[in-house]
């Protein structure tokens, strides 16, 4: 008699489900090591403040006795010994970005604090590492790019108060940025719409991860036909977290206001025929070399799609822009100190 058999179909769905218990059990057991880990940190950090008066000799013994009697242990170097004082410092008497700090691993934390002095930015950098799942060097590329001013303090014209109802409009606002940073070193020096568009397909990790959290990458020219004519979209997303799609049309020149009728009829055609029931209003947004208030304002005054512009630059890794793009010496110094002794 044949042993019975599992359909394919129950078996991927009986280890989806294993897979995703696993995947849960190791985010919480590295959740629960990180806390403890930096709660250790800020007790040393606590114990090198209080005896300060001893000077660097407390340390560089602390760090030797700690070397010898906890050998497979790392990170117990003077440098990082002085990090844990300074983490210890800065958290003592805010215990909402202690909290926060939990989030991030310790390479993280001690950047963020090192470069950013202001705490509400520090708490904003924290909450974006960890909603991002950014590396260290992601991190160190959005703290130099100042991102804070350009998503959140940036000149973000749009009408989505307008056409779009809460929250949805909020989130729309905030992930938007202004100006983008396209780090695309594929690119020519002088480059048309075009080949922007194609270096930005090359490109597509770059670009999503200076678009932010959500986005996902439907197409470039992406085809719909109204009326028996085709029409091409330049980049088409989806956002898994507004639930709708974006449209993103791109112009390597000042923005002009009949880019917002044109962005306006892509949009009704993606409503009317790619948008499901349970999808939200889509989205679009101008990406242009430079712009105005009163062009943008006035263009989207009385559209009823919501629709929002910003500016973009275009950012090269070669030697002439690298130090401007990466980490400086600093910044890997205090990466590089916090896993050196794994080498020893």
């Amino acid at each position: 008699m044949e042993e019975n058999k599992m359909l394919e179909k129950d078996f991927k769905e009986v280890f989806k489900d294993i897979k995703n218990e696993i995947l849960n059990a190791q985010y919480d057991i590295y959740k629960t090591a990180n806390i403890r880990t930096l709660a250790l940190y800020s007790y040393l950090g606590r114990v090198i403040d209080e005896n300060a008066k001893y000077g660097n000799s407390f340390i560089n013994n602390l760090s030797i006795e700690l070397k010898v009697n906890f050998p497979n242990m790392k990170g117990f170097s003077e440098r990082n010994l002085l990090n844990m004082k300074k983490y210890y410092l800065e958290c003592k008497n805010n215990g909402n970005l202690k909290k926060l700090s939990e989030k991030i691993p310790w390479s993280h934390n001690i950047l963020i604090f090192s470069k950013i002095k202001n705490e509400e930015q520090r708490e904003w950098y924290i909450e974006q590492s960890s909603i991002n799942g950014w590396s260290y060097d992601d991190l160190a590329f959005q703290i130099k790019s100042d991102l804070y001013t350009r998503q959140v303090l940036g000149d973000k014209p749009n009408n989505f108060q307008n056409t779009l109802q809460a929250p949805q409009s909020k989130l729309a606002k905030d992930m938007m940025k202004d100006p983008y940073i396209l780090n695309l070193s594929n690119l020519k020096e002088s480059f048309i719409e075009t080949e922007l568009e194609k270096a930005m397909v090359e490109r597509i990790k770059t670009v999503l991860l200076e678009l932010g959290n959500g986005f996902s990458f439907i197409g470039n020219q992406y085809k719909i036909s109204v009326d028996d004519k085709d029409y091409f979209i330049d980049m088409l997303f989806y956002h898994t977290k507004l639930h709708c799609y974006i449209v993103v049309e791109l112009k390597n020149t000042e923005y002009k206001p009949e880019y917002a009728g044109k962005l306006n009829f892509y949009l009704s055609a993606v409503d009317d025929l790619i948008k499901t029931d349970s999808d939200n209003p889509t989205i679009g947004i101008i990406l242009c070399r430079e712009k105005t208030k009163f062009s943008v304002e006035y263009s989207l005054r009385d559209i009823n799609k919501p629709i929002g512009v910003s500016s973009y630059e275009i950012s090269k890794v070669l030697p002439k822009d690298v130090l401007e793009v990466l980490p400086t010496e600093e910044d890997l110094n205090l990466h590089i100190d916090i896993i050196e002794e794994e080498n020893e």
